[in-house]
């Protein structure tokens, strides 16, 4: 059986590095240092698009605490709540026994 000059073992195959591998290596080592060089931007941003920019993210950032401050109210309201029923409930049963023995 000959081997042509083309065909590989298995084993030679995946101890050989591939191209695609290296060039997809090198793209995405180029792409990260692209992204991680700042460039002039040679644009300017008005004050009225600052201050709009500022105020959507306040909004957004209270819209966040406020959500997370209910989820983390809202357990302590309910045994508050529940507090609140068992001691009118007693405070009822207790009126109740009060009238049955006084009459």
């Amino acid at each position: 059986m000959k081997q042509t000059r083309n065909a590989m073992t298995h084993a030679q195959r995946m101890s050989a590095p591939s191209s695609k591998m290296l060039t997809i290596g090198t793209t995405a080592a180029l792409s990260c240092a692209m992204l991680l060089t700042a460039f002039p931007a040679h644009a300017y941003v008005g004050p009225g698009a600052g201050l709009s920019l500022l105020s959507a993210l306040w909004a957004v950032l209270a819209a966040i605490l406020v959500a997370v401050g209910f989820v983390l109210m809202w357990p302590i309201r309910k045994m508050m709540r529940k507090r609140k029923a068992n001691r009118t409930t007693a405070q009822n049963s207790t009126t109740e026994s009060t009238k049955h023995s006084s009459s």
